[in-house]
């Protein structure tokens, strides 16, 4: 069982998220803002941060880059969660430190398997 951080400022997609990691049996974290998913980053150490990079007020990239810069929260793994599916929006994540990259709408059929991989450290 892992525990995840799950950042997503619609409700509705972060509880359609959190319902499908926890019947894989995941612990889950949430958040709504870039600036609360940098302070629960380092006060819980999730396993694993799912980061919507859409969020309103410090978005999701700027909240990554954070993330990975702290002494304690450097090492865990970002997935982007996000809607941004242009051509350079992958390669952008990837400089703002995010590991990984799960377009939305997310496959519910596929997501328990993508999160897998990247806990196991392997990009899918």
């Amino acid at each position: 069982m892992a525990k995840i951080l799950i950042v997503e400022d619609n409700e509705d997609s972060r509880l359609l998220v959190a319902k499908i990691l926890l019947r894989a049996g995941h612990h889950i974290i949430s958040a709504e803002s870039g600036e609360e998913a940098v302070r629960l980053a380092g006060a819980e150490i999730p396993d694993l941060i799912l980061m919507d990079l859409g969020l309103v007020g410090m978005n999701g990239l700027t909240a990554a880059s954070l993330i990975k810069k702290g002494e304690t929260t450097s090492l865990i793994p970002i997935v982007a969660l996000t809607a941004y599916a242009m051509d350079g929006d992958r390669e952008r994540t990837m400089e703002a430190g995010c590991d990984g990259y799960i377009t939305k709408p997310v496959d519910i059929r596929r997501l328990p398997a993508q999160v897998e991989h990247y806990l196991k450290g392997s990009e899918t």
